[in-house]
């Protein structure tokens, strides 16, 4: 069965940092775009950051630029979104996707995606 499961999520403080996972299983991800989605409540999903296969290109949105970095692991079959200076506005629920073909631009498109984490950052 092949799943994407994120990890990392939690409660902290404005100014905080967490470090969401994502583990892929059931097959090798090592070629796919790989990318992280949010959802607050009331709002549309928005793309927060994705990454190329190799790694060498990334894209973060606006919001997050200078706080967040998406990174990954091919041999461990893991992304991860590194977050630093969390703010309320970052409250949402974190969720992992892939695609093969094409970058990761929306949920919509992509081949897997995960339950998601939820992220809450308190004032």
């Amino acid at each position: 069965q092949v799943q994407l499961v994120e990890s990392g999520g939690g409660l902290v403080q404005a100014g905080g940092s967490l470090r969401l996972s994502c583990a892929a299983s059931g097959r090798s991800f090592s070629t796919a775009s790989m990318g992280w989605f949010r959802q607050a409540p009331g709002k549309e999903r928005e793309l927060v950051a994705a990454i190329s296969w190799s790694g060498g290109s990334t894209y973060h949105t606006d919001s997050v630029k200078g706080r967040f970095t998406i990174s990954r692991d091919n041999a461990k079959n893991t992304v991860y979104l590194q977050m630093n200076n969390l703010k309320p506005e970052d409250t949402a629920v974190y969720a992992c996707a892939a695609v093969w073909r094409g970058p990761l631009q929306r949920w919509s498109a992509a081949d897997y995606r995960g339950q998601g984490t939820q992220v809450t950052v308190s004032s």
